[in-house]
C-alpha cells in the first residue's frame, strides 16, 4: 500500500452487517499494510475542532514565562508545557522545532494533591481547564473506542476486548505548535523527528499547512497531507506488540517545508490512546498462527514510562 486509504466510518456505526464488515476489513488492511488511515464521518464536529485549534493558538501565543509556569515536569504525570527543542523524537537529531502542551485525564484519587501542587490543572491560562478542550477529550475517547471495536473484530476478538483494556482513559491529548522559521535550522533539525507512537492508536487533527510524512514498508516517505473533513489515525507500538507485527507501528515525521509555508505556523492536535497501565500486552492468539511471539509480555504503563524517559 503506497497511499494512505480514506475510510468512511459511518457504515461501521450505523450500517448493516455487511457494510460494517467492509469497514472492519478496510481498517485491517490499513493497519496491516501501512499503519495509517484517514477516517471520515467520525461525528466530531468541525466547530469543536476549530474551537480547540483556536484555544491551542491562544495558549501558544502567551509569553514564554507564562507558559513555563505550566511546564512538563516528569514522565509519571506527562502533563504540561513542553518548550521548543525540549523533546527529541529522533535521538540522532537536534531537538524538535515545536512546542506542545500535554493533557491527561485527572484521576479522582489525585485531585486533592494535584490541586495543591500542579498549576497544569488550576491556572486560568491552562488548556486543561478549557471546556472546549475537555469536551474534545471526551469526543476523542468515544471515537477511539469505535476504532478499537473495529480493530477487535478485525482480529477475531470480542468487540469490547480493547475498549475494556482502555476503560481507565489513560490517554494523552497533545496540543502542538510548529512555529514559522525566521532563521535556518540546525543540521538535521526538523519539526518532529522520525518516530513511532507509543500506545495503541493515535488520532491526529491537523491544520491546512501540512508537513507530516509516513514511511512505507519499502522505506519510501510519502506525504500525509491534510484532507478536509477527515482525521488521521495510526497504530502505535503497543498495538504492534499485541498483534505480533500483524499491525505495524509506522515511523513518521514532520518536516520543515521548502515553500511559502515555511513562514507559517503549523498547528495540530494528537490524541494518544493508551491502554490501562496494568494491562499486560501479550501476543494475541489470533496473531500467532504464522510465527511465535516476537516480544515478551510487558505492562502497558511500564512501556510508556520507558519510552517517555528515552524521549526526554
Amino acid at each position: 500500500m503506497l497511499e494512505i486509504p480514506v475510510i468512511d466510518l459511518s457504515s461501521f456505526t450505523t450500517g448493516k452487517a455487511t457494510a460494517r464488515q467492509t469497514v472492519v476489513q478496510q481498517i485491517y488492511q490499513a493497519c496491516h499494510e501501512i499503519g495509517f488511515m484517514y477516517l471520515k464521518n467520525t461525528n466530531i464536529s468541525h466547530n469543536l475542532i476549530n474551537q480547540v485549534l483556536k484555544q491551542s493558538k491562544d495558549f501558544f501565543d502567551l509569553p514564554l514565562a507564562e507558559k513555563q509556569q505550566l511546564a512538563w515536569t516528569n514522565e509519571f504525570s506527562n502533563q504540561g508545557y513542553v518548550g521548543f527543542e525540549r523533546e527529541r523524537l529522533n535521538p540522532n537529531n537536534p531537538g524538535d522545532l515545536k512546542e506542545a502542551f500535554n493533557i491527561g485525564k485527572q484521576k479522582a484519587i489525585d485531585i486533592d494533591v494535584t490541586d495543591r501542587l500542579s498549576p497544569v490543572f488550576t491556572a486560568s491560562s491552562s488548556p486543561a481547564k478549557n471546556p472546549h478542550i475537555l469536551n474534545f477529550y471526551q469526543a476523542c475517547t468515544e471515537l477511539a473506542n469505535k476504532v478499537l471495536q473495529a480493530i477487535a473484530l478485525a482480529l477475531e476478538l470480542p468487540q469490547d476486548f480493547f475498549t475494556t483494556n482502555h476503560n481507565q482513559q489513560n490517554h494523552t491529548l497533545r496540543l502542538l505548535h510548529y512555529p514559522s522559521l525566521s532563521q535556518p535550522p540546525k543540521l538535521r533539525q526538523v519539526r518532529a523527528g522520525e518516530h513511532s507512537d507509543y500506545g495503541s492508536i493515535t488520532l491526529l487533527f491537523q491544520d491546512e499547512v501540512g508537513g507530516l510524512e509516513v514511511r512505507t514498508a519499502s522505506g519510501k516517505w510519502i506525504a500525509a497531507a491534510p484532507i478536509p473533513d477527515t482525521i488521521v489515525v495510526n497504530t502505535g507500538d503497543l498495538m504492534e506488540r499485541w498483534t505480533n507485527h500483524v499491525f505495524c507501528s509506522t515511523k513518521h515525521r514532520v518536516m520543515i517545508p521548502n515553500d511559502h509555508t515555511l513562514n507559517q505556523s503549523r498547528y495540530s492536535v494528537a490524541f494518544f490512546c493508551h491502554p490501562n497501565d496494568n494491562t499486560e500486552i501479550v501476543c494475541l492468539e489470533s496473531c500467532q498462527r504464522d510465527k511465535s511471539p516476537i516480544y515478551p509480555p510487558i505492562l502497558a504503563g511500564e512501556y510508556l514510562l520507558s519510552r517517555l524517559q528515552a524521549t526526554y
